[in-house]
C-alpha cells in the first residue's frame, strides 16, 4: 500500500515545483495549504468511495483514479465553480468563465455569493447520505451502541431520511428568511439528486456492476459522488486565495492523495478489518452535513468541520484496532 503514494508523492513534488516557479513562496504554500485541507476534509469521502469501488471490477478501479481524476478536477474544480455562479448571478457562463481568469478577486467575490446556494445542496446530500447509513434494520454492526440502535429500529419508517432532512431545510429557511428561495430550492435539488443516484447504484447488483455498463454507472455515481464532497473545500478555497492555477493545484494534489487512498482501502481490505471506519466515515459525513446547513444561518469556522472529521476517523480506527485485540485475546 505503501507504494502507491509514491507516484502521487512525485506528482504532487513535480506540482509544487511548478507552482513556486510561477508564482513564488507564497503561491507554494498556499498550494501546499488546499492540498492539506481537501485531504482533511475527504478522508470520510476516502472510506465512502471505497465501499461503492469494492463493487466495480479492476478496470473500472484503474479508471477512476486515471479518467476520473482528470473529470474530478477540470470539472469539479474549475467548470462547476463557474456554472454555479453562472446560475445564481442568472449570467452566461462564457462570460463568467471570463471573468474568472480576467478578474479573479471579482469571481471570488461571485463564488462566496454562491455560498449558501452549495451549502444547501451539499448539505441536503450529505445528511441523507448519512441517515440512509445510519437508518437501515438490517443494520447490525454498531459502533456507538445506544445511538446506532435506535437509529436502526427507525430504519423501519419508510422515507424517515427524507422527513428529517426536509424539516431541517424548512427550520434552516425560517431562520434565514431573506435567502428562503435559495435555500429550499437548492436543497431540494439534492435531495433528488441523491435519490435519483441511490435509485441508480441499489439497482446494479455484483454482477452487474462486474459488466462494462454497470461499471460506468457506478463510475459516474462516484464522480458526482465525489463532486458534491469536494464542494465545501472549493468555496472555502477562495477564502485563502483568488488565483485559479493555485487552486487548481492545491485542490488536485489533495484530491489524488484522496482517490489513491481510497483504492489502497480496496486493495488492502481495510473495511474488512477496521470494522467501524464506515462508521467513524458517516458521523464524519453527518458532521460535515450539519456543519453545512448550520452554517445558512450561523457562522460555522472551517477548522470545526475539518478536525470534526478527522476527530470521527481517528476514534473509528483506534476503536476497529481494540476491537481486534479483543477478538484475538479470546
Amino acid at each position: 500500500m505503501k507504494k502507491m503514494f509514491l507516484l502521487p508523492l512525485l506528482v504532487s513534488i513535480l506540482i509544487l515545483g511548478a507552482v513556486y516557479m510561477w508564482g513564488g513562496f507564497e503561491a507554494l504554500v498556499l498550494a501546499a495549504m488546499l492540498a492539506m485541507l481537501e485531504i482533511a476534509l475527504s478522508f470520510d469521502n476516502a472510506v465512502t468511495n471505497a465501499r461503492v469501488l469494492e463493487r466495480m471490477p479492476q478496470l473500472w478501479q484503474k479508471r477512476f483514479l486515471t479518467w476520473g481524476m482528470l473529470t474530478s478536477v477540470a470539472g469539479m474544480r474549475l467548470i462547476f465553480p463557474i456554472l454555479l455562479v453562472s446560475i445564481v448571478t442568472f449570467a452566461s457562463p462564457l462570460v463568467i468563465a471570463a471573468l474568472a481568469f480576467t478578474n479573479p478577486k471579482e469571481y471570488a467575490t461571485l463564488v462566496s455569493g454562491s455560498a449558501l446556494a452549495v451549502k444547501a445542496f451539499g448539505g441536503t446530500f450529505l445528511l441523507l447520505i448519512a441517515l440512509g447509513y445510519f437508518l437501515d434494520e438490517t443494520k447490525n454492526v454498531h459502533w456507538i451502541k445506544w445511538v446506532e440502535k435506535r437509529f436502526s429500529r427507525l430504519g423501519n419508517i419508510e422515507s424517515m431520511g427524507i422527513a428529517v432532512v426536509l424539516c431541517s431545510l424548512l427550520i434552516a429557511a425560517a431562520f434565514n428568511q431573506s435567502h428562503t428561495a435559495i435555500i429550499l430550492v437548492s436543497g431540494i435539488i439534492g435531495a433528488i439528486l441523491f435519490i435519483a443516484l441511490q435509485g441508480i447504484a441499489s439497482g446494479l447488483d455484483v454482477e452487474t456492476a462486474k459488466s462494462a455498463r454497470g461499471g460506468l454507472a457506478l463510475f459516474m455515481y462516484l464522480e458526482i459522488l465525489d463532486s458534491v464532497f469536494s464542494l465545501d473545500g472549493v468555496v472555502g478555497a477562495f477564502a485563502l486565495t483568488t488565483s485559479l492555477p493555485v487552486i487548481l493545484a492545491g485542490l488536485g494534489i489533495g484530491a489524488y492523495f484522496v482517490r489513491t487512498l481510497t483504492i489502497a482501502l480496496v486493495r488492502g481490505g481495510t473495511l474488512k478489518k477496521l470494522i467501524y471506519l464506515e462508521h467513524g466515515a458517516h458521523y464524519a459525513i453527518g458532521g460535515l452535513a450539519l456543519c453545512m446547513l448550520f452554517a445558512l444561518v450561523l457562522s460555522v469556522p472551517e477548522w470545526l468541520t475539518a478536525t470534526l472529521g478527522l476527530f470521527c476517523i481517528a476514534a473509528a480506527y483506534f476503536s476497529s484496532r481494540r476491537a481486534i485485540v479483543k477478538i484475538i485475546s479470546n
